[in-house]
């Protein structure tokens, strides 16, 4: 089995699943879990970098509204 073959088998699960999978992302399971994860990620690239933390904010922010439902 082909890349393409993998890419295109997970693109039809997508299709066939994409109401299913769009809720389950705008969950508040989702949220929480996402919340925790963001945090977190954030705060490892602010010790790594903390002259961009108001970056690294702003992007933290963005993914969260991409994800679950606040």
């Amino acid at each position: 089995m082909g890349f393409d073959d993998i890419v295109g088998k997970g693109k039809a699960l997508y299709e066939e699943h994409k109401e299913t999978i769009e809720d389950a992302v705008k969950s508040d399971q989702a949220e929480d879990i996402s919340d925790k994860l963001l945090d977190g990620v954030a705060d490892f690239a602010k010790k790594v970098a903390p002259g961009a933390a108001d970056a690294i904010d702003d992007v933290r922010d963005n993914v969260d509204k991409a994800v679950g439902n606040e």
